[in-house]
């Protein structure tokens, strides 16, 4: 298998963990933002998710940035 065709695989793997794991700490800070939930997040807590989801975008550009460089 070549090296970019293993590259292209992990990619994709790894698009799909970050964005299944991106809408996952989305929907929690919506249940809190209305309440629907007893999960209070202060300010403190609230800077780390943002970094948190910071991060985990950045991720999830960078594998889609690879998948882009697949196809040409």
């Amino acid at each position: 298998m070549s090296k970019l065709r293993k590259l292209s695989r992990v990619a994709v793997a790894l698009g799909g963990l970050l964005i299944f794991v991106g809408s996952i700490m989305i929907a929690i800070s919506a249940l809190a933002f209305y309440d629907v939930t007893n999960a209070a997040i202060d300010s403190k807590q609230g800077k780390l998710f943002m970094w948190v989801l910071l991060i985990i975008s950045l991720l999830n550009l960078a594998s889609g940035i690879l998948l882009l460089h697949r196809r040409r």
